[in-house]
C-alpha cells in the first residue's frame, strides 16, 4: 500500500501543477544604473543619444541612442547635460526611465529650441521685477549697493538634495554672516521660486519663516523669498541659464545660485548642487574685500 500512497501523491502534484495557476510568471525585467553626458536629442523618435560610462553587469562604456521610456525629459535634456538614469533590458527591448539631470551643460535650449548661452560673471544683470514674501514688488536693482546672492527653488520640491538643500545652505551660510555683522550689512540673500501658481507670497513666507527660525517675527531684512508671474520667473530663469519643466505635481529642473556684486553685474554662477556654504562664504569675502 505504501507505493500506492506514493504514486498517487506524485500524481496529485502533477496534476495541480498543469493547471494555468501554475505557470510560471513571466521573467521580470533587468534593471542597470546609467550615467553619462547627452550627446543629441531626437524628439521625433524619442530618443537621446548619450556617451555614458560602463553600465556595471551590462555593457561598456560606449556612446550609443537610447529610447525614453516618458517624453518629458526631451524637452529638457540638451547637449553636454551630466544625466543619471535607469536602463531597462526587457525582452530585447530597452529604454530609459527616472532620467536625471545632475548638471546641465553650457548651452539652453528654449521651446524654440534656439540656443541661449546664461549670463556670465561681468555681465549686468536685467532689472527683473518679482513678488516676495510679504506681497511687496522688488527689483532687482533694488539691491545694488550689497552684493546679492539669489538662488532657485519651489517649497513642494521631494528630492532633498535640490531645493531643501539649497534652503539649508542658505540657512547656513545666513547664520555664518550674522555672525560678521559689517560682511552682513553689505549683503543679501534671494530665494525666487519657480513655482508662482502654488507659492504665493503666503507660502513662501511661512516656508522661509521655518527656515529661519523666526516665524511670526521674521522680518526677512536680509533673505527674502520671492515669486512673480510666470513671465517674470521665466526670465530671470532663463537669463541665468535654469531649465525647468512641469511635470504633473512635480516640477523637473537644474539648479543655480549667483551671486551679483554691488554693481550689478555678474560676479560667480554656481551650477548644481556641489557648492558649499563656506565657499561662498569666501567668495563673498572676496568680493566685499
Amino acid at each position: 500500500m505504501k507505493p500506492l500512497r506514493t504514486f498517487s501523491l506524485v500524481l496529485v502534484i502533477a496534476t495541480i501543477c498543469f493547471i494555468p495557476a501554475c505557470r510560471q510568471p513571466p521573467q521580470t525585467a533587468n534593471r542597470y544604473d546609467l550615467k553619462g553626458k547627452v550627446v543629441s536629442v531626437d524628439r521625433d523618435k524619442q530618443e537621446v543619444t548619450i556617451d555614458h560610462q560602463e553600465v556595471k553587469g551590462f555593457m561598456p562604456a560606449m556612446i550609443m541612442p537610447f529610447k525614453l521610456k516618458d517624453a518629458w525629459p526631451l524637452g529638457q535634456m540638451a547637449a553636454g547635460d551630466q544625466i543619471t538614469a535607469v536602463l531597462v533590458v526587457d525582452r530585447g527591448k530597452s529604454w530609459l526611465e527616472d532620467v536625471v539631470i545632475i548638471q546641465e551643460g553650457p548651452l539652453t535650449p528654449t521651446a524654440a529650441g534656439e540656443e541661449v548661452i546664461p549670463a556670465k560673471p561681468g555681465d549686468e544683470v536685467p532689472n527683473y521685477g518679482l513678488l516676495n514674501q510679504d506681497n511687496k514688488a522688488i527689483k532687482i536693482h533694488d539691491y545694488r549697493g550689497k552684493a546679492l546672492v539669489l538662488t532657485f527653488i519651489y517649497t513642494r520640491c521631494p528630492d532633498p538634495q535640490f531645493c531643501t538643500l539649497m534652503s539649508s545652505n542658505f540657512q547656513q551660510l545666513d547664520g555664518e554672516l550674522q555672525k560678521q555683522p559689517a560682511l552682513y550689512e553689505k549683503t543679501h540673500l534671494l530665494s525666487i521660486s519657480f513655482d508662482p501658481t502654488y507659492d504665493t507670497p503666503a507660502v513662501l513666507r511661512s516656508y522661509g519663516a521655518a527656515y529661519t527660525g523666526k516665524y511670526s517675527d521674521e522680518k526677512f531684512d536680509h533673505w527674502e523669498f520671492a515669486g512673480g508671474s510666470l513671465d517674470q520667473i521665466k526670465g530671470i530663469a532663463q537669463y541665468f541659464g535654469l531649465r525647468y519643466y512641469q511635470n504633473t505635481d512635480q516640477i523637473i529642473h537644474g539648479l543655480r545660485t549667483v551671486i551679483i556684486a554691488p554693481d550689478g553685474k555678474v560676479y560667480k554662477v554656481y551650477d548644481g548642487n556641489k557648492w558649499k556654504p563656506e565657499e561662498l562664504l569666501s567668495d563673498l569675502s572676496e568680493l566685499i574685500k
